[in-house]
């Protein structure tokens, strides 16, 4: 596995990581036994990048606790990154924020505990506080980077003004946000531009638009009540067709190439510079192969401009309902 700098903090990773969300929420029942043998598959493939959060689970510390069962055998080899962010006593969850800096290190101390290691590779910062200044989150980071009980600063779900404030008071190694042929929005603002401006490195989540880039999917109705793409709106009417007849045309375009549809548009993300880093999820070994292998995928200008043609926006859809994206595009 090829690796990839993030950021200009001296962190490298394999090219291509495993998300683990979906081994403890948002996808339907998982199966825990299976989810340690992914991940495990994983770092036999060469993934050493893997994400958590606090979030994952449902604050129960669940997602965190089965990474580190997973990876314990070979924590020093691999990069482990976690986020906080949240108020785990909100209800629903994930309504309320908290980056206050007693529940910054609460969470620090408590992702130690659950990922059974004495230091956390990357903390990310959810999502932003609007009660809570970026500089005084980027600060209590900082001290943490001191104390050694964190390696690298990353942000997540954020705008460039945030990232250029919080960088200042302690460099960013990288911004986590949606990113895929399917959700391009982070190519209609300047994001990239101050990323790029900077030396930070961009990490895209659901690089295979939650599961629609490879090619098992059926319409929203079809999906159980705890399966976040019964409620997502690229899986719903007009836009799940339009959606559907996009993926077939890139399918042919992966099969002329003999490769996976999934292998396609992680090495589409690939292509859009050296320095992103996908990380996929999967609960499913079989799946990791495939996406592992997007990493020795070369794309012709011919392939590029064919993948434009059929998606030159992006999916039909927003990636959240209105009031959501309201949380997760805040800037200032």
């Amino acid at each position: 596995m090829q690796t990839r700098s993030l950021g200009q903090q001296g962190l490298k990773v394999s090219s291509i990581g495993l998300g683990t969300m979906g081994m403890s929420m948002a996808y339907g029942p998982s199966n825990e036994d299976e989810a340690i043998a992914t991940i495990r598959r994983a770092y036999e493939l060469g993934v050493n990048f893997f994400d958590t959060a606090e979030l994952y689970g449902y604050g129960t510390g669940h997602n965190e606790q089965l990474l580190g069962k997973a990876v314990k055998d070979f924590r020093e080899k691999v990069v482990l990154a976690t986020k906080f962010g949240f108020d785990m006593t909100a209800e629903p969850l994930g309504t309320r924020f908290n980056s206050r800096p007693e529940n910054i290190r609460k969470v620090a101390e408590n992702s130690l505990r659950y990922l059974q290691t004495d230091y956390i590779d990357v903390f990310y910062q959810h999502i932003p506080d609007p009660d809570v200044p970026i500089e005084e989150v980027a600060g209590v980071v900082g001290e943490l980077i001191q104390e050694g009980k964190v390696k690298y600063f990353g942000l997540s779900n954020t705008g460039s003004k945030t990232i250029r404030k919080a960088h200042a008071v302690t460099p960013v190694s990288m911004l986590q946000t949606e990113y895929s042929v399917f959700e391009r929005e982070i190519e209609d603002n300047d994001i990239r531009m101050t990323l790029n401006e900077l030396g930070i490195g961009l990490v895209p989540y659901s690089p295979l638009g939650r599961g629609f880039l490879t090619g098992a999917v059926k319409p929203a109705q079809e999906y159980a009540e705890d399966d976040m793409r019964r409620h997502d709106e690229r899986w719903q009417g007009e836009n799940y067709i339009y959606n559907l007849r996009a993926t077939e045309q890139l399918n042919e375009v992966a099969s002329n190439k003999g490769i996976s549809v999934a292998e396609l548009a992680l090495a589409w993300l690939l292509a859009q510079g050296e320095d992103i880093v996908p990380i996929p999820g999967t609960r499913s070994a079989k799946r990791v192969e495939q996406n592992v292998a997007a990493a020795n995928v070369n794309l012709t200008e011919a392939d590029l401009q064919r993948i434009k043609e059929i998606l030159p926006h992006g999916s039909a859809g927003s990636r959240y309902p209105a009031g959501m994206m309201e949380n997760f595009t805040r800037d200032s």
